[in-house]
């Protein structure tokens, strides 16, 4: 039997009735009822009049059922609950104990930050960024903004709302157009690097158009291109079924990753198109991992990628894309809050695969992250007193919150 402590996460409130949103009341929580939360390609509805790539950032049921086996590995069960505007009534039923979160959204300019908004209110645990950092993560411009304000490096930008705004002097040609809040390479192709103001002019108006957001113009990178995944935060080794992955400022380092265009399907460009190819097609971009970078430079992007991180807030984990420019100096792209976890696809998979973690571990280790920040995870107090390897660190403590 097992004698550790049942401590209440949360204080129980009054049982909810009929529609109403659910309450929450103490329940063990070893094992977990897990609730994988995401928006299922051919599944989800997509708008009247969005673009022909969305939805590209669904996931595919595959996916997700690899996900589910993974959890279920370590004795929890897993239910997939569709984030649609059914979610409240789902997890009233489901009563999970955990969600992990890899929901898109269903439009609007802060999209990725509807689950974990509506897991907020609700006050369910998840995984992974929090809902300002979502938010932010997904609008480019005010990403750059910030990285800038904390003197990070970025290519100049500027974003334009109505596609009819004068050019910032300090914007030299090429210059790179993209949709300012999306992912997944969508609205980027060929026709996204433009030399002169009349194709600038052009693309703009074409994105702002398409997309019905603002389209965001920032001077070209001509070097290589990387994504460095990250990991951790600054107590993660506490937590962690393998510490010893873990530097002393809590973040474990991938191997770079580098995406060569020169040959895919938009030469030059890491747009959608090369993102739904996969390897054999033609046109696949080149995946290197890990890549053939100096160690000086490597350490350099993976040391920019966590104050990328943290300076927008990002939590456990996220993928921070990276290009060099004409001094060969790396610059800050985009972040990803809620990277792709399709195995031996997504670049994290890629990222943890170069080194030999497996597809469960790299899952179990974002679910227990997340499951530490709501209490659900505990440690011996001895953990703290030792240096690497800290074997056992985790204890999992029987408290988590149920939805009546």
């Amino acid at each position: 039997m097992d004698d550790r402590k049942l401590l209440p996460v949360f204080e129980e409130s009054e049982p909810s009735e009929g529609d109403k949103p659910p309450s929450y009341r103490p329940r063990p929580a070893r094992p977990w009822r897990v609730a994988v939360i995401a928006n299922v390609k051919g599944e989800t509805p997509l708008p009247i009049d969005g673009p022909a790539d969305a939805g590209a950032e669904f996931d595919r049921i595959e996916t997700i059922q690899a996900i589910q086996r993974a959890i279920e590995s370590d004795g929890h069960t897993t239910t997939f609950i569709p984030a649609d505007a059914n979610l409240p009534f789902a997890l009233r039923d489901v009563r999970p104990d955990i969600c992990f979160n890899i929901a898109e959204g269903l439009g609007g300019d802060a999209r990725e930050a509807q689950v974990p908004a509506v897991l907020e209110l609700l006050r369910v645990p998840y995984t992974a960024s929090r809902v300002l950092a979502n938010a932010v993560g997904l609008d480019k411009a005010m990403t750059k903004r910030i990285w800038r304000e904390m003197g990070l490096p970025t290519a100049n930008y500027q974003e334009f709302v109505t596609g009819h705004e004068p050019l910032q002097a300090d914007l030299t040609f090429p210059l790179f157009v993209k949709p300012s809040r999306e992912g997944t390479g969508m609205g980027m192709d060929g026709e996204s690097i433009v030399y002169d103001e009349e194709k600038l002019r052009e693309r703009v108006l074409w994105t702002v158009n398409t997309y019905h957001q603002p389209a965001l113009v920032e001077e070209y990178l001509p070097g290589r291109e990387f994504t460095i995944s990250v990991l951790g935060r600054d107590n993660a080794m506490l937590y962690s079924r393998h510490p010893e992955w873990y530097r002393s400022d809590g973040f474990h380092r991938f191997p770079v990753l580098e995406v060569d265009n020169s040959h895919s399907v938009t030469p030059g460009v890491y747009g959608h198109k090369a993102k739904t190819l996969h390897s054999g097609d033609d046109g696949f971009p080149g995946f290197i991992c890990p890549a053939n970078v100096d160690e000086a430079l490597a350490n350099e992007m993976r040391d920019l990628a966590i104050k990328a991180h943290l300076a927008i807030g990002s939590t456990d984990v996220s993928r921070v894309d990276v290009r060099l420019d004409n001094a060969g100096c790396p610059r800050l792209l985009e972040i990803n809050t809620l990277p792709g976890l399709t195995p031996d696809f997504s670049d994290l998979c890629v990222n943890a695969a170069a080194e030999g973690i497996s597809y469960t571990d790299l899952i179990l280790e974002i679910l227990y992250l997340g499951a530490s920040r709501y209490g659900l995870l505990n440690t011996r107090v001895s953990a703290m007193k030792h240096a690497y390897p800290m074997v056992g660190v985790p204890q999992l403590v029987p408290v988590a919150v149920r939805l009546e």
